[in-house]
C-alpha cells in the first residue's frame, strides 16, 4: 500500500506557475534508498500517474507516454536529495506531485506538492497601512480583561470546535477513497 512518511521531506508545499515556464520540486530522504519514484495525482482525472523513477546511480526510467524532456530528475551528491524539474508547463500539468521510495513492499510517499499552472499570474495585492494614531493606547487590567467577552468566550469557541469536528468527519470518506486509489495504483505498478 501507500503511506505518507516522515522519511521524505518534500518542498515546497504549493507552486503557482505561468504557462510555458518551468519549476522544481525537492525531495529529501532521511536515509539513502535505491532511488525515488515521482507520481502526479490529478483531481480532475481522479488518477495517479507514474512519471519517472530515478535510481541512486542516476538512471531514469519513465512511465508510459511521459515526455523525457519535460520531466528531469537531478540527484544530490549524497543520494539523499532528488529534485524533479518540470519544463514547458501547461494546464494539463496541474495536480499534486509526490516523491516516493519503496520500503518493505510499500511505497512511502512524501507530503505532496500542489502545482497550479495559469496563463497569467495574479498581481500581488497592494497592502495599505493604517494611518498612525497619536491616541494613547488603552491598557486593560486583569479584572477588566476577564470581564470582556473576547476570543476565549464559550460563545466563540464551542461553535468553532463543533464546525471543525464536522469538517474533520466529512474528510473521512475522501481519505478512505484516496487510500483505495493509491492501493490500486500500487498493485497495478507491481503487476507490471
Amino acid at each position: 500500500g501507500f503511506c505518507t512518511n516522515l522519511l521524505l521531506l518534500q518542498t515546497p508545499e504549493n507552486i503557482l506557475a505561468q504557462t510555458n515556464s518551468k519549476t522544481e520540486i525537492l525531495c529529501e530522504l532521511k536515509k539513502e534508498h535505491a532511488g525515488v519514484y515521482w507520481y502526479r495525482w490529478s483531481q480532475e482525472r481522479q488518477n495517479f500517474k507514474f512519471l519517472v523513477f530515478s535510481s541512486s546511480l542516476g538512471k531514469a526510467t519513465y512511465g508510459t507516454n511521459i515526455n523525457q524532456d519535460k520531466f528531469i530528475v537531478h540527484r544530490g551528491s549524497y543520494h539523499t536529495s532528488y529534485s524533479l524539474h518540470i519544463s514547458h508547463l501547461h494546464v494539463s500539468d496541474n495536480g499534486t506531485y509526490y516523491c516516493s521510495v519503496s520500503q518493505s513492499s510499500q511505497l512511502l510517499l512524501g507530503s505532496g506538492t500542489h502545482l497550479g499552472v495559469v496563463d497569467v499570474l495574479p498581481l500581488p495585492q497592494k497592502t495599505t497601512q493604517a494611518p498612525f494614531s497619536k491616541k494613547p493606547m488603552q491598557c486593560l487590567t486583569k479584572r477588566k480583561a476577564s470581564s470582556k467577552k473576547g476570543a476565549c468566550s464559550p460563545l466563540v469557541w464551542v461553535p468553532l470546535a463543533a464546525s471543525v469536528l464536522v469538517l474533520l468527519m466529512s474528510l473521512v470518506p475522501t481519505a478512505h477513497r484516496f487510500y483505495r486509489l493509491r492501493r490500486r495504483l500500487w498493485l497495478r505498478i507491481h503487476r507490471q
